[in-house]
């Protein structure tokens, strides 16, 4: 394998947990809200699915279920299926909803993996050009700027776009064509093995890691160097 693909939330990033998001969007706002009602509100949060990153929808309302499957298509989607899941949960203010959807794509709302600097800077120094495959609805270059991660990373292939989601192979074409790689030469990293597992259509490799809070995968993505180079 002479070029990496990563996958970006559970593979080289973690979102913050769904108390820290409504903490801190509560915080934002001004308000303030007894701690057991906090703990229970994020509680249903997680159960409705309404952090993206998070836990996927334990069930999928019916207004959202339509758009549930195509959400990584376009950022009007994106927003559209999170905030629908969201207001399934009744918050002090309607417009929590929204700060919600837009606090979980600052970079504070991300960390990264505690190895994934190290592999990242590894590969660059072994002249492996890294490409970020991701299905996702906005714009995550910031996070990677704002953790020291970008300059690592040669391209970007962002489902929202290009109109098209993972596992469709053409996403994968699309980073391998960018990096200027035959597919059969490209080693897919990530943590959902229907999504990233696309790849394997293509030609390429295929590794996953698991998708864990950063504090309990120290060194999730290191057996990656020994698949390439």
């Amino acid at each position: 394998m002479t070029a990496v693909l990563f996958d970006f939330s559970g593979t080289l990033f973690r979102v913050e947990s769904t108390e820290s998001w409504l903490r801190g969007a509560l915080t934002e706002a001004g308000i303030e809200l007894p701690e057991p009602e906090l703990t229970e509100t994020a509680q249903a949060l997680e159960t409705a699915g309404a952090l993206p990153g998070g836990a996927d929808p334990q069930r999928l309302p019916t207004e959202v279920a339509e758009v549930w499957d195509v959400r990584d298509q376009s950022s009007e989607l994106h927003r559209a299926a999170y905030t629908g899941l969201s207001r399934q949960v009744p918050l002090p203010d309607p417009g929590l909803h929204d700060a919600l959807y837009e606090r979980h794509m600052l970079p504070a709302a991300w960390a990264p993996y505690p190895d994934a600097a190290e592999v990242l800077h590894t590969l660059r120094e072994r002249g492996i050009p890294v490409g970020v495959v991701s299905n996702i609805g906005w714009d995550l270059r910031p996070v990677f700027r704002e953790h020291g991660l970008d300059p690592y990373i040669d391209v970007y292939v962002l489902s929202y776009e290009h109109g098209i989601r993972k596992p469709d192979p053409r996403l994968f074409a699309t980073a391998c064509a960018k990096l200027g790689v035959a597919p059969g030469d490209a080693l897919m990293v990530g943590d959902n093995r229907r999504a990233d597992g696309g790849a394997a259509a293509l030609g390429c490799g295929v590794h996953f890691v698991d998708h864990l809070p950063v504090a309990l995968r120290p060194d999730g993505l290191r057996p990656v160097l020994d698949l390439v180079g």
